[in-house]
């Protein structure tokens, strides 16, 4: 995939894999026998996932879809499966993920031949269709929970699933602690000058070569979003920035994120790179964005908020 050009600066639309459509539907999981109701239902669709990887059908061509099967024909993956969630009802179909992980390549390849192939989500999410985006993130975000969280972290015992795949309980007796599934919250943000004609903007080694992006970071107990992204600003630039403002937030299972985002304005101008998480940082000027791939330079990838936090900026939206 491309990384995006040229800039879109028209319509606004929500943030890739945020918008589903999906009524979760959670007074289902509660019921018993819901998973052999649901796949001998014609509505019922699979979410196959290996190794977090994304069942797409066409990938190489214009229109990429994502490859949710009809669980009356493919029954055998749930018979397969390691792990099986509810995901929710869109109408009057009911999506549940299947996990396929504990399998080799071949053998999950041919459960699934002609049905698709098993990709990374980054490389098709930007042209999938926004519900099939946001579902195949879904199922890719619990996943990866699952996988991370087959014993207790209270006693060390084993785990099992239960309110259909959104919990986990302790097997101990004595400790039955249970677990839910959890994202961890990192802010992004656009930072310009009081001018609002320049935007900071860093870059990391291991990423493509020339491109830069917003800067980023965790949020750390005890301190409230704002605090977070004015720490973060400064601990990888040395930028003082006031007036943080809100813009929206994404979903971001790679592996297990949710980015809040955020404009801010800058205090102070000078740059000082003050630890090793960044490569360069520079302000770039707006003429300079809207032309990157002429200085050899690119910006975020199309399924990213810190692409769409640019081109507000540059849309003059912030």
């Amino acid at each position: 995939m491309t990384s995006g050009y040229p800039l879109d600066l028209t319509r606004r639309q929500p943030n890739i894999y945020g918008f589903s459509g999906l009524d979760r539907s959670a007074h289902l999981r509660e019921e018993e026998g819901w998973l052999e109701r649901l796949v001998g239902d014609e509505g019922t669709r699979l979410v196959p996932v290996w190794r977090s990887r994304s069942l797409v059908l066409g990938a190489d061509s214009e229109t990429p879809a994502a490859a949710l099967l009809n669980a009356r024909e493919f029954t055998v993956l749930v018979e397969r499966s390691e792990t099986v969630i509810f995901l929710g009802n869109r109408g009057s179909e009911a999506h549940v993920a299947v996990d396929l992980s504990h399998l080799e390549e071949d053998e999950a390849a041919r459960l699934v031949s002609g049905a698709g192939e098993f990709l990374d989500l980054r490389q098709v999410g930007p042209v999938l269709e926004r519900f099939e985006g946001s579902i195949l993130a879904y199922a890719r975000g619990l996943m990866h929970w699952h996988q991370r969280h087959r014993y207790c972290g209270v006693c060390g015992a084993s785990t099992r699933i239960s309110k259909g795949g959104h919990q986990r309980n302790c097997s101990n007796e004595s400790c039955r602690t249970p677990a839910f599934p959890r994202t961890d919250p990192a802010v992004i943000m656009l930072v310009h000058d009081s001018a609002g004609e320049n935007a900071l903007l860093g870059r990391q080694a291991v990423w493509p070569e020339g491109r830069y992006s917003t800067l980023a970071g965790f949020v750390e107990p005890g301190e409230t979003l704002e605090e977070a992204v004015a720490r973060e600003v400064y601990e990888e630039t040395g930028v003082e920035v006031r007036d943080v403002r809100y813009h929206s937030s994404q979903p971001w299972p790679f592996p297990a994120s949710i980015m809040l985002g955020f404009h801010a304005e800058a205090k102070t101008t000078e740059i000082h790179r003050r630890d090793e998480e960044l490569e360069d940082a520079q302000w770039f000027s707006r003429e300079e964005l809207l032309d990157f791939r002429s200085l050899g330079k690119a910006l975020p990838s199309r399924d990213s908020i810190a692409r769409r936090l640019i081109e507000d900026w540059l849309a003059g939206e912030a």
